[in-house]
């Protein structure tokens, strides 16, 4: 079609155009509808109901508290090793489960206690509040003492007696909870790193061979690893007992020791001290022959067993302990007791 062709009875009439392309004004479409009215709760209007929430609230925090002791006593009454058959969960620890199972009820509980606390017996008339500046007018503040005022009446905490009795005593038990927690850290040291295996009287087995050491096992300049008699690499416990009681022997000719305990705990120039680097507790198996220095292969700390075992290089802290040898009747070395000072690397309780 030309431009001829269109004629101004073919074109839209301003009624037609006015009827579809108008927009009649509806109004805010974003207004503020406003706050629904509030439509009390049973438990408002009567006091039996509110009662009957009370005990409820009052029952999940008596719960907790029974779950929190629960928790405690688990740590008595089950061992560490105790296996048990749970439906589903299967072959569980005992202990874990119980550990589980009544901490998780102990908070649980809170939490639903106060949960329905809120939803049954604290007001929940909802209240709108301007925004503000931040920084707070005397008379904002006083408003907030006041609305604070008000919330601990609304939320009834000092007239419901069973509530706030309850309430304070499952928060009170909750944290002894971490507190028994601690013991889990593992046991306690006491005087565990003070003291190894070596006794008096206490053989000293070969390493490689299992087999109680003579002194004429030992040649000069030679170096041997020891370990106490009786200890077993089978043992449940063998790693915990040897990274303490690790021993090396060395035999040097006496009149090239240079210390005078360190000869006096010999036995015809066969010393013997602790494997352990006084540094981190690495294992000491380096051995020069013509110094009589072992060296750390970890941070190569320097000890001279010709002086008794001091540290001549490195990062260690203190000189290795030996152990006083002697041998017994039957001819075999032992040792005249344990270690006179802790083995290994220093530690703050030492002292």
């Amino acid at each position: 079609m030309s431009n001829e062709d269109m004629s101004e009875a073919n074109l839209p009439s301003e009624r037609e155009h006015a009827h579809h392309g108008a927009v009649e004004p509806v109004g805010d479409p974003f207004a503020d509808p406003g706050l629904p009215p509030h439509e009390p709760r049973r438990q408002d209007i009567d006091e039996r109901t509110a009662r009957r929430s009370e005990r409820t609230v009052a029952l999940l925090f008596t719960l907790s508290m029974v779950a929190t002791v629960g928790f405690i006593a688990s740590y008595v009454i089950f061992p560490i090793g105790k296996i048990v058959y749970i439906f589903p969960f299967g072959h569980v620890s005992a202990l874990n489960f119980a550990l589980g199972l009544t901490l998780g009820v102990a908070l649980f509980a809170i939490g639903a206690g106060a949960v329905h606390w809120a939803r049954t017996l604290m007001s929940d008339e909802e209240v709108p509040d301007e925004r503000h500046a931040i920084e707070a007018t005397p008379e904002v503040r006083e408003k907030v003492f006041a609305d604070f005022r008000q919330g601990v009446k609304e939320s009834q905490f000092g007239r419901r007696r069973l509530i706030r009795t309850t309430m304070m005593g499952a928060l009170s038990l909750v944290p002894l909870s971490g507190i028994v927690l601690l013991r889990d850290l593992g046991p306690l040291p006491e005087k565990k790193l003070r003291t190894t295996a070596w006794r008096a009287g206490m053989r000293l087995i070969n390493q490689n061979t299992n087999e109680p050491l003579r002194p004429e096992d030992i040649g000069v300049g030679s170096l041997t690893f020891a370990k106490p008699e009786g200890l077993s690499e089978d043992d449940e416990n063998f790693q915990n007992v040897i990274a303490k009681a690790a021993l090396m022997i060395v035999r040097l000719n006496p009149q090239d020791i240079k210390d005078k305990r360190e000869l006096e705990w010999s036995h015809q120039g066969i010393v013997a001290y602790s494997k352990i680097c006084t540094h981190v507790g690495c294992p000491i198996s380096l051995y020069e022959q013509q110094t009589h220095h072992v060296l750390c292969p970890c941070h190569q700390s320097t000890f001279d067993l010709s002086d008794g075992g001091r540290v001549i290089f490195g990062p260690a802290g203190h000189a290795l302990p030996q152990l006083r040898i002697s041998v017994n009747a039957q001819g075999y070395l032992e040792a005249l007791g344990d270690f006179e000072e802790p083995v290994g690397p220093s530690f703050w309780e030492r002292g």
